[in-house]
């Protein structure tokens, strides 16, 4: 079974297009947090939430996307930038 086989399952119960909140926990470094935020266009909401210590940043983006197979490619390209770990 694929990695996103569960998500995609479940999404596809869904009316598309549709509004959908991704979450990433990253370490709080510029250039990762850069690189998620080029995953997504500029008609996004984006909320950075550094952790207590400031260690790692929660990032969460509402975005509206067209289908399932949309989400699963931004969850497949986050989850290749190292450190980024996709909820």
């Amino acid at each position: 079974m694929k990695e996103f086989d569960a998500l995609r399952v479940q999404l596809e119960l869904l009316e598309w297009p549709n509004v959908y909140f991704f979450k990433f926990i990253m370490p709080n470094e510029a250039e990762k947090i850069a690189k998620v935020s080029a995953l997504f266009d500029e008609n996004v909401d984006i909320a950075l939430h550094p952790s207590g210590k400031g260690k790692y940043t929660s990032f969460s983006v509402k975005s509206v996307v067209l289908n399932v197979d949309e989400i699963i490619a931004i969850y497949e390209k986050a989850t290749a930038i190292e450190g980024v770990i996709s909820l």
